[in-house]
């Protein structure tokens, strides 16, 4: 099954790319492209590599690189940029196959994703269910960045094998992928608070059952050998979940080596415009505002209404669907889905939101969870019509990043 899941993510990622470069085709740019995969523009690949993509491409080809007080590349965490580098010198020394193995880095990352979110579905709902899963999450509006060179698809590959792993007690495994995450992006640590409540209540409250392995016990061992393992088990999660945040530590040790200060990383962010830590509340209120208040004007009249209005819906409706996560999966989800829409939306920014949704999977993991047929199938309807859209804004250049 797993190899089924896999082959079908490529092929979704495949036509995804098709559909792509017919958009690029079909309809004129909304700018001037900031750079092409070769020397000259290339409708099917340059739909995949847009705006943050070159970011990457500079640091998978030339390095980190430190300006005081300036933008610059340490805004961006490694992970993705050196698998980039790495899967592009495989295929060749020009500059385009950096930009290429960029691409086959986020359709495998995705193909693995895929994988590991059906059998962390799994965990909870029916094959059928998990299933369903997937089809929500590969046709997502803001699910065309999997296939894209950016961060999203190897972070959320990160994350869902994390959780899976955690949740089946394969500690060491859960802690990597873990690390990997935190390395990956900026956010990454947030998945930190979701993975100790399940070390908590895994291990630690009141579990006396140390033999429970994935949904399969063991014959009863005599008390002081269960006791010992017991001991054990908790020893490993806790190494598991300190190894987590030494993604983010590794990063922050190699910044202070380039620039002196180990959170220069965070400056730098700070220097593109983002300022977490604000009321999180303010900039969707403002947009819900406009909406109701005056929707004709203010999506026909105003530059950017339209990209973020996608933005901040697809974010405002994540924020409702939270405490049912909560309640329906467990606070491990809900504080997941929590942490990691607070810190976008505490910086007042609609831009991102979208993308930043598409990695919460306990989100598509409720809606599957959910009996009504209808409504999965109107999700999965309203889903893929407005993947198209975005899609084609992506491809063309449109400000939806």
């Amino acid at each position: 099954m797993a190899l089924a899941v896999g082959v079908l993510a490529l092929a979704f990622r495949v036509g995804s790319a098709v559909l792509s470069f017919l958009a690029n085709v079909a309809f004129p740019d909304y700018q001037r492209a900031q750079f092409t995969v070769f020397n000259q523009t290339e409708p099917f690949w340059d739909a995949l590599a847009r705006y943050d993509s070159g970011w990457y491409f500079q640091i998978a080809r030339f390095g980190y690189h430190y300006t005081p007080d300036g933008r610059d590349t340490i805004a961006f965490f490694p992970v993705y940029p050196l698998l980039m580098r790495h899967v592009g010198r495989l295929l060749g020394p020009a500059a385009s196959d950096l930009y290429i193995g960029g691409v086959v880095v986020s359709w495998l990352a995705f193909a693995l994703a895929m994988v590991g979110l059906y059998k962390l579905a799994g965990l909870d709902l029916s094959p059928r269910r998990s299933a369903r899963v997937l089809m929500l999450t590969a046709v997502f509006p803001f699910a065309y960045f999997f296939g894209a060179v950016y961060t999203e698809a190897t972070f959320l590959a990160a994350c869902v094998w994390t959780f899976y792993a955690f949740r089946t007690r394969r500690w060491l495994l859960g802690g990597v992928c873990g690390a990997i995450a935190t390395a990956t992006r900026v956010n990454g640590i947030l998945i930190v608070p979701a993975l100790a409540w399940l070390v908590w209540t895994s291990v630690f409250r009141g579990s006396e059952t140390p033999h429970a392995h994935d949904g399969v016990e063991t014959p009863m061992e005599p008390e002081p050998e269960r006791t010992r393992a017991h001991a054990r088990e908790r020893l490993l999660a806790l190494s598991a979940l300190f190894l987590v945040p030494c993604g983010i530590g590794a990063f922050s040790f190699f910044v202070y080596i380039l620039s002196g200060r180990p959170l220069e990383w965070f400056a730098t962010i700070q220097r593109w415009g983002y300022y977490p830590g604000g009321a999180p509340g303010v900039a969707l209120l403002q947009l819900v505002q406009a909406l109701v208040s005056r929707p004709y004007d203010y999506l026909a009249g105003e530059r950017m209404a339209l990209y973020d209005t996608l933005n901040g819906v697809t974010s405002l409706l994540f924020v409702l669907a939270t405490p049912f996560v909560w309640y329906r999966l467990g606070a491990a989800y809900g504080l997941f889905m929590a942490a990691n829409l607070w810190l976008p939306l505490s910086s007042s920014q609609y831009e991102g939101l979208g993308r930043y949704c598409s990695v919460l999977f306990p989100f598509f993991i409720g809606v599957a969870a959910l009996p009504s047929r209808a409504l999965f199938s109107a999700a999965l309807v309203v889903f893929a019509m407005l993947y198209m859209l975005c899609l084609s804004l992506f491809a063309n250049i449109h400000p939806l990043f």
